[in-house]
């Protein structure tokens, strides 16, 4: 079975990676990567390196990405997209029995839909979740429409789809696929993280991780404003903080958090950690703060709290280990004040269901 991967960016790669080591090894299928949107530009570290340093080819690389992240630059960055995959398609489209494409990113929907006209068979992980603060809402049910097979986290997101396409065929509850990670990968020890990052995880951290919100996005320089108040504020801990994605708007983000924290000795600013080393951040830090789904979907696992920000992830299912705030100061450090006075979580996990990669591989071959 000729198998195609979408990939845009460092996120979903280290999303899929559990699925790319079975697929690579199991002589039924015939793996082909296709590489997009951040990972072919050096502004966002240009994470195609990471996907050949973890051992995997990269069979075809589509360039589209703008360097600004104004609404203009990114519906531009779009119609580009498109464009590319046009013609992608066009030379390609045959070579897929099926097309993997994950989430909800803006340049992933516009390499689904570029593949509709040439009837590209495209399965989809991630549908029927549901982020009401971001337009990626939008281009996740849109790429669960032109998708043929449905590989959903929860039971509810399952129902989801079934009501998107009209349709219960072809759609597995699988769990998260992020998760196999947790056990397939060999994170890294205190030590070594240290030695390559500089940061020193014994000591108290909190993880951040904050996107611009992509609905409001006006009012992202006044939620970066007090994103910074708090970081200054929380003088008992180190902080480790990730850079946000290639959204509308997230320079304002970059910008704030550079200007405030570079060559800081207790704030670190890193671009990008990579699967193994934020899953170590992860399993070491006190706790998670920001907006990413990988807050809401993974850190249940390591019996880590979150201080979920704003609306960004409004309306996808959480678990009990995490607590929903407002973006302001004031808000954000109360939230803080009731995860240290917390009664210490287990590791239960709604996104959970026994290894999403087995079961992929087990569908496929029946299908």
């Amino acid at each position: 079975m000729r198998i195609g991967i979408l990939t845009s960016s460092r996120a979903d790669f280290g999303i899929y990676l559990p699925l790319l080591t079975r697929l690579k090894t199991d002589t039924n299928f015939e793996l082909s990567i296709i590489a997009f949107g951040t990972h072919l530009s050096p502004y966002h570290g240009h994470t195609i390196d990471q996907i050949e340093a973890a051992g995997f080819n990269v069979q075809y690389k589509v360039e589209s990405m703008l360097l600004t992240d104004s609404s203009s630059a990114i519906a531009t960055a779009m119609g580009l997209t498109t464009i590319k995959f046009a013609d992608f398609w066009r030379e390609h489209a045959k070579d897929f029995d099926l097309v993997f494409c994950l989430g909800d990113r803006y340049e992933m929907f516009s390499a689904v839909m570029a593949g509709i006209p040439f009837q590209v068979p495209f399965a989809h992980l991630h549908g029927g979740e549901t982020t009401l603060g971001a337009i990626d809402n939008i281009f996740r049910h849109g790429i669960t429409l032109a998708s043929s097979y449905h590989f959903v986290s929860t039971p509810d997101a399952a129902l989801r789809v079934k009501q998107i396409t009209d349709s219960d065929k072809h759609i597995y509850y699988v769990g998260a696929l992020s998760l196999d990670n947790l056990s397939d990968l060999e994170l890294l020890t205190v030590d070594e993280f240290k030695q390559r990052w500089s940061v020193d995880l014994s000591q108290k951290t909190i993880l951040i991780t904050f996107h611009p919100e992509t609905v409001d996005y006006e009012s992202n320089q006044l939620y970066a404003d007090e994103l910074v108040k708090t970081i200054k504020s929380l003088t008992g801990y180190q902080v480790l903080i990730t850079m946000p994605n290639a959204d509308t708007a997230g320079s304002i983000i970059r910008k704030s958090l550079i200007d405030s924290f570079s060559g800081s000795d207790r704030m670190f600013l890193v671009e990008n950690l990579g699967s193994k080393g934020y899953f170590t951040a992860m399993k070491y830090c006190t706790f998670l703060l920001g907006n990413t789904s990988s807050g809401i979907i993974e850190a249940a696992s390591f019996g880590k709290y979150v201080i979920n920000l704003g609306n960004r992830q409004k309306g996808r299912s959480a678990g009990d280990n995490v607590i929903h705030t407002h973006i302001d100061a004031n808000s954000i450090l109360k939230a803080v004040n009731q995860v240290e006075n917390s009664e210490s979580l287990g590791n239960q996990n709604i996104y959970f269901n026994n290894g999403a990669a087995a079961q992929i591989i087990k569908i496929l071959k029946q299908v």
